[in-house]
C-alpha cells in the first residue's frame, strides 16, 4: 500500500476542486477519511481474514462501489442540509467518490501486495496496474520507521507529492483566471 501520508496528500489535492472556503477544512479533512478509511482493512488480520479474502487486505474497502457508497454515505451524514441529487450534493458525492478511489489506484501501483480488487463485489481478482513506480509502504507503525520507511516516502514526494502540487497550482490558477 501507498502511506497514509500520500493517500491524505491526494485526497487535500482533490479537495482543493471546491470552491467554498468556508467549508474548507470540513470538506479536506473528509477528503483525507476517504482516502484513507480504505486501510481500516488491515483489522481483519487481527480475525484471521487472508488478504485474499473479499474482506481481507485491499478487498472490498478498495473496490468502487465501496468508493461510491462512502461518497453517498459521507455526503448524506455530513451534508444533510444539501439534497443529493442537487448539483452540489452530486458534486460532494463525486469529490468522496474520486478521494476514497484514489486510494486504490495508489495502491495499485505499489511494488508490493497482491493487488487490489477493485471490482469487487462483483469480481474479487485482485489488479495492478502496469505501472508500479510507488514502493510498498511496511503495515505497522514501527517498521514505517527506518530505512524502508524512508525509501517509501522518497518514492511517494516524486510520485505523488509532485503531482499533487502540480494539480493544487493547476486548480488556483484556474480559479484565479475565471474569478476576473
Amino acid at each position: 500500500m501507498a502511506s497514509a501520508f500520500a493517500h491524505a496528500l491526494l485526497a487535500v489535492a482533490i479537495s482543493k476542486t471546491s470552491s467554498s472556503k468556508n467549508q474548507l477544512l470540513k470538506f479536506s479533512l473528509l477528503a483525507m477519511f476517504c482516502a484513507v478509511i480504505p486501510d481500516a482493512d488491515v483489522v481483519m488480520f487481527k480475525f484471521g481474514v487472508p488478504y485474499e479474502h473479499f474482506l481481507g487486505h485491499r478487498g472490498f474497502s478498495h473496490s468502487l462501489v465501496f468508493a461510491l457508497l462512502l461518497g453517498i454515505l459521507v455526503t448524506k451524514v455530513f451534508y444533510r442540509d444539501i439534497p443529493l441529487q442537487s448539483r452540489q450534493g452530486l458534486f460532494l458525492v463525486l469529490i468522496f467518490f474520486l478521494c476514497t478511489a484514489s486510494h486504490s489506484l495508489l495502491d495499485a501501483m505499489t511494488t508490493g501486495g497482491r493487488g487490489v480488487a477493485v471490482f469487487s463485489p462483483f469480481d474479487n481478482t485482485r489488479y495492478f496496474l502496469p505501472w508500479r513506480p510507488i514502493k510498498v509502504s511496511p503495515i505497522g507503525i514501527k517498521q514505517f520507521f527506518g530505512p524502508k520507511g524512508l525509501a517509501v516516502i522518497k518514492s511517494e514526494l516524486v510520485w505523488v507529492g509532485i503531482p499533487s502540487v502540480a494539480y493544487v497550482a493547476f486548480i488556483w490558477l484556474v480559479k484565479k483566471l475565471t474569478n476576473r
